[in-house]
């Protein structure tokens, strides 16, 4: 278990408040204002020891770099903007999904991704 730091507690308040998966870049400029002498390197760290300690989850998207989320959520999807790269989180689930599978197939788990434009962006 490693040991609660400034730098590791702006981590996981940056990952909190954004409620939404954020690449190590955003964590870096959102825990940056609670610690400003903070690192990328001191960012994958604390990213890899929160993640192995089950605190955070990885986000893993379709040819994009692991963002990375608080753990212990319910089952959700995701939404990726094409415009700036952001993901959100998206509420509820089409559900089950095994219709889609080959026949004789065995569905043992999904995940969906959504793409489009967010409010932010034109």
């Amino acid at each position: 278990m490693e040991r609660n730091t400034r730098q590791r507690d702006a981590i996981r308040k940056a990952l909190i408040e954004a409620d939404r998966p954020l690449s190590p870049a955003e964590v870096l400029a959102a825990a940056r204002e609670l610690s400003p002498g903070l690192g990328i390197a001191t960012v994958y760290r604390n990213l890899k020891g929160l993640e192995e300690e089950s605190l955070i989850a990885r986000i893993e998207l379709p040819g994009e770099a692991p963002r990375y989320e608080v753990a212990g959520k319910h089952h959700h999807h995701h939404f990726h903007c094409r415009t700036c790269g952001k993901v959100f989180e998206v509420e509820g689930c089409p559900g089950d999904l095994s219709a889609l599978s080959p026949p004789g197939f065995r569905l043992e788990g999904h995940e969906l991704v959504l793409y489009g434009t967010c409010t932010s962006c034109p």
